[in-house]
């Protein structure tokens, strides 16, 4: 028995490789890289971080998650029709193609298609690969459905709250009163690929020969199905890290709600339809609550009267090295206070071998920092600084 699970399992997680979504989610990242240099280019002259940035955040918080919630959904006996998986898809490919990552929330991946799967209800079709997907919709797979919703916009606060403000973008934007300020914008795709009981014999065309086990002289086909979750944020109140993590929280918080209501649908079938209602309007909520909740903040990124602030490090330049961060203002250079660009590059003139700053840090304490500077490093420092005015792009 146990071979037979053993052996069902790993030939289901092949089919992850017949899943579309697996290889556009690594065409979208770098298409997301491209457009993300080009913009930091346009504002700072460099890009900040490499074309292969988002790629590097794909799988490894995804595939632990994923291991996690695949074991959690087979404990809970999570039986996801085939339609669902189908309409799941055709959604995640429509959401990609439109490039707006906070779309691939599963509030909207799979509350959408719950929907959807409530107005095929008892209608017959007669599409040309999946002949019997939707020819079998039962009213008791809406609890099951929301379920997965739930878990997984667990999985998206997660993974939001982890990682989503590592390494974000420095831009520049202009304020209300026309000057330029500094922001942040948080791009990233995950994929969390999730071990599924699809209910049936068999799988509708083309996928009959996938294999099948039985539990309880109910038969079930496991496959491994991998989600796209798209995030995106603009930070321009507070520090990123601070910013984006309590936006996690909140997500979480309505996962856990999501999965409660989905639970008691088991007994209730009108709290699973509660359930997806809410997790469509719930993270449309949180979404348009934290833009408020931004635009109400003064500008964090912003000219100060104590020096320079500063807006983002280049990765391997000198100022990374020193340890300096996003969100720190340097008030002094040399001994020289610098309340610009150009008193801050003169005074670094002053001594060109030698570096030393006066840093305010994000605690409001002074601290100090120096370097010797070699010969053929970054001539910048690879300080990015909250300029007065948005620099023209340069001609090719």
């Amino acid at each position: 028995m146990l071979e037979s699970w053993l052996f069902g399992f790993l030939k289901g997680a092949g089919m992850v490789l017949l899943h579309p979504l697996f290889y556009i989610s690594f065409v979208m990242c770098l298409v997301i890289g491209v457009l993300r240099i080009k913009r930091e280019r346009e504002d700072f002259h460099t890009r900040v971080e490499d074309l292969y940035l988002e790629l590097k955040f794909l799988l490894p918080a995804g595939l632990l998650l994923g291991l996690i919630g695949s074991i959690l959904s087979i404990l809970a006996g999570i039986v996801i029709p085939e339609a669902a998986i189908i309409l799941i898809a055709i959604l995640s490919l429509i959401g990609t193609g439109s490039l707006r990552l906070r779309s691939l929330s599963p509030a909207y991946m799979i509350g959408i298609p719950f929907f959807i799967l409530m107005l095929l209800h008892g209608k017959s079709f007669n599409l040309p690969f999946f002949k019997t997907a939707f020819n079998s919709i039962d009213h008791s797979i809406y609890p099951a459905v929301a379920l997965l919703c739930g878990l997984l916009i667990v999985i998206e606060g997660i993974l939001i709250a982890r990682s989503g403000y590592k390494k974000t973008s420095p831009k520049l934007i202009p304020s209300k009163r026309g000057s330029i300020v500094g922001a942040h914008l948080a791009n990233r795709i995950w994929l969390v690929p999730l071990f599924l009981l699809i209910p049936g014999g068999k799988l509708s065309s083309p996928f009959e020969w996938w294999p099948v086990f039985h539990m309880g002289g109910i038969e079930f086909t496991p496959i491994l199905v991998p989600f796209l979750i798209g995030f995106t944020q603009q930070i321009q109140g507070m520090l990123p890290k601070d910013s984006i993590r309590m936006n996690g929280r909140r997500v979480i918080g309505l996962g856990v709600i999501i999965i409660l209501a989905a639970i008691a649908g088991y007994w209730y079938p009108y709290a699973a339809v509660i359930a997806a209602a809410a997790a469509v309007l719930g993270r449309e909520s949180l979404h348009l609550y934290q833009k408020h909740q931004e635009r109400k903040l003064p500008f964090y990124f912003s000219r100060r009267e104590q020096g320079l602030m500063v807006l983002g490090i280049i990765p391997g330049s000198p100022a990374a090295k020193m340890g300096l961060s996003a969100g720190e203002v340097i008030t002094k250079v040399n001994g020289v206070k610098a309340r610009n660009e150009s008193e801050f590059y003169e005074a670094l003139q002053r001594n060109a071998a030698h570096c030393k700053l006066d840093v305010l840090d994000n605690n409001s304490e002074i601290r100090y920092v120096q370097r010797v500077l070699y010969e053929g490093e970054h001539h910048e420092l690879g300080i990015l600084f909250v300029q007065e005015y948005k620099r023209k792009r340069e001609a090719v």
